[in-house]
């Protein structure tokens, strides 16, 4: 008997050695994966004592400083835009570490950096009026000197911020400034002077064009709304109502993914950095009610990545639309709204689909957030629901942001949990200022892309191939299109990979004729789902960082999961009733109905469950087709559908007739806490 105890006693501290080995695993692949994808925490600076106050001091001053200029005394652009960077920058050399290192204090080298880029935006504020004039045509040494540190100094702060992918990208770029007369066929140019080169794609034109535009009067703006959100306890609330709503359905918490994720991606200007934000949450709850690690961890990076599609804010994405196109930023927001929810209406079938061949319940009653306690606190919608308000009644956006900002801090008031003092107030101006840090340097480092694409003419030679592969067929463009935008887009966040796709793609787009409202959708869709398109998807790799999965498996766990955005695009360049630019009401609804079909089939496709049983391969070859053509809206195309989904059907009533549901040992939903 002593012996059997030992035995067992020796068995449990082997399991437990084996669960700690895993614990040690999963912390690594967590670690590394933000290492490289989102600026780890191993590599942010645990400040504190006086640098960690002068941290603050800046930062709100930052903030305010927005706030002031953007409402009440607009300056120059370029003093504006230099200044925006000039915070960013020395926020970031404070905050993020240079190298590997344990220690947490500001380096010698970091202070020096901060000084550089202090002087850099005196220098341009000093300096303005014949900045104007000589940079990129006539630059003074000194001005040259400016726009090399500067690049440098921005490609630093990129790296440190957000990982080698997009500075070794812009690098590529600047390379091409000056190997373009050894090149061949369309990538062949004259080639640049290195003084024409930094100040040039350091002026107007590149670091300080249309992104640190929209950059620093949107962007910024959102950020700051969103920490207002989370410190008055808005965003906790909406993931609280959206737990109550979906909560309780059949594998609930995924489904809670998808609406919370979506909510909070709206306002979120990075995949990567939403799924850190309500991943921790929603991945443990997925797995626990029986869903697997990886499939979870794939619908937390969908529904992250999607929230960029969700109007009014889609991430900035829409304000950055609006600056480069000049259409109004209310149309692209309608224009937007029709996609988009297919987009999570195809998200929220595949996780029904799959809680249904694992025989999934959901929550109980009593672990869903308490329905009399969400009524009574309705009003912290209020805030969103006066943004979307004052955007859609034509009002200015950056009024709508102040205003939302305004209105969190005053419904904070009405409840002790939610109030803030001056501490919170500050602390939310410096969380705002500091979750804007790594989007002023990724967005400045596209302003260097951008800046060679106009610099070298290359985004016309794209044009220019486009127009002759259209000449052939305009379908092969288009997907020559979507490729060339997920490439373009894999390993940045969306608001720079739209950046770049807009200069070099959708040009040619416009050119072949396509509305540039739907050229502009069609690359910012690619923009925003190469964060879950393997090899490289950021959203997808944060994701298996807190499930403790294979990044990669993950990534095309996710791609099928977000299968619907790949054809999406394709749907409204058919179907331009769904962006609501054309068509008549009744066109637009049956238009709709058709796509909401088509989802509802693709995700019976790609789950293979039809009809209450298993799908064969066959069988789900058939759905593909018959989705496809219910997407592509018309008479034709549809009756092809209807008869291939009733082939399948009568398939699955009379010759595939196992109705045993695939079972998974499922934890009881009692084990959550």
């Amino acid at each position: 008997m002593t012996e059997q105890k030992n035995n067992n006693q020796s068995n449990k501290d082997v399991e437990k050695q084996e669960e700690h080995k895993n614990e040690i695993k999963n912390k690594k692949i967590d670690t590394a994966i933000t290492e490289d994808d989102l600026g780890s925490s191993s590599q942010v600076r645990d400040l504190s004592g006086v640098v960690r106050n002068l941290f603050m001091a800046i930062a709100v001053i930052g903030a305010l400083y927005h706030l002031y200029i953007l409402n009440f005394n607009p300056i120059d652009p370029w003093v504006f835009r230099s200044t925006h960077l000039a915070f960013g920058t020395v926020l970031a050399l404070m905050l993020y570490k240079g190298g590997k290192t344990k220690s947490n204090r500001v380096a010698i080298i970091d202070w020096v950096l901060i000084a550089i880029a202090v002087f850099i935006a005196l220098y341009i504020y000093i300096n303005l009026e014949q900045l104007v004039f000589r940079f990129g045509v006539a630059p003074t040494t000194m001005d040259f000197i400016v726009s090399l540190l500067g690049l440098l100094l921005v490609l630093e702060i990129t790296r440190r911020a957000s990982g080698w992918i997009l500075p070794i990208l812009a690098f590529v770029f600047i390379l091409y400034s000056f190997a373009g007369p050894y090149l061949p066929g369309i990538l062949n140019h004259n080639g640049y002077s290195l003084e024409r080169f930094a100040t040039y794609v350091y002026g107007l034109d590149g670091v300080f064009g249309v992104t640190t535009d929209v950059s620093s009067k949107y962007i910024i703006l959102f950020i700051i709304f969103g920490a207002f959100l989370q410190m008055s306890g808005v965003g906790q609330y909406f993931i609280d109502v959206a737990f109550r709503i979906a909560g309780g359905l059949r594998g609930g918490p995924a489904k809670v993914a998808v609406v919370s994720s979506g909510l909070m991606g709206m306002i979120n200007g990075t995949s990567a950095g939403n799924v850190v934000a309500t991943g921790s949450l929603t991945i443990p709850l997925m797995k626990k009610t029986g869903y697997r690690p990886m499939f979870a961890a794939a619908t937390e990076a969908t529904a992250s990545a999607g929230g960029q599609l969700l109007p009014p804010i889609m991430g900035a994405g829409a304000f950055l639309m609006a600056e480069i196109t000049g259409i109004p930023y209310s149309e692209i927001i309608i224009a937007a709204m029709i996609p988009a929810i297919l987009y999570f209406v195809s998200v929220y079938f595949m996780v029904d689909f799959q809680a249904i061949k694992s025989g999934m319940v959901g929550l109980s009653r009593d672990q869903l957030p308490n329905l009399k306690k969400l009524l009574k606190k309705f009003y912290l919608f209020a805030p969103v629901i006066l943004l979307i308000y004052l955007l859609v009644s034509g009002f200015s956006v950056i009024f709508a942001g102040t205003a939302g900002i305004v209105a969190c801090f005053v419904l904070s008031l009405f409840s002790k949990e939610t109030r803030m003092g001056l501490r919170k107030v500050l602390e939310a101006l410096e969380l705002g200022m500091k979750n804007a840090v790594q989007l002023i340097a990724i967005v400045a480092t596209a302003g260097i892309i951008v800046g060679v694409i106009a610099l070298t003419g290359i985004g016309q030679r794209f044009s220019s191939m486009l127009l002759t592969i259209a000449d052939n067929n305009l379908i092969i463009a288009l997907l020559f299109a979507m490729v060339i935008s997920i490439i373009l887009g894999m390993g940045m966040p969306t608001t720079a990979a739209y950046a770049v796709a807009a200069s070099v793609i959708a040009p040619g787009l416009v050119n072949l004729g396509i509305d540039p409202i739907i050229a502009h959708m069609f690359v910012f869709y690619y923009a925003v789902i190469s964060a879950i398109t393997p090899p490289v998807a950021l959203a997808a790799f944060a994701a298996a960082g807190i499930s403790g999965t294979d990044p990669m498996k993950t990534s095309f766990q996710a791609f099928k999961i977000g299968l619907a955005a790949f054809i999406v695009p394709f749907m409204f360049f058919f179907s331009p009733e769904l962006l609501l630019e054309s068509g008549t009401k009744g066109g637009i609804v049956i238009a709709v109905i058709t796509a909401l079909i088509g989802v509802y089939i693709l995700s019976a496709a790609v789950q293979a469950w039809f009809f209450g049983k298993p799908a064969s391969w066959y069988s789900r070859i058939m759905l593909l087709i018959a989705a496809i053509m219910f997407m592509l809206s018309g008479i034709p195309t549809d009756i092809i559908g209807l008869v291939l989904v009733a082939s399948v059907v009568v398939i699955q009533k009379f010759i595939n007739k196992s109705d045993t549901p695939r079972k998974s040992v499922v934890e009881s939903a009692s084990t959550l806490s």
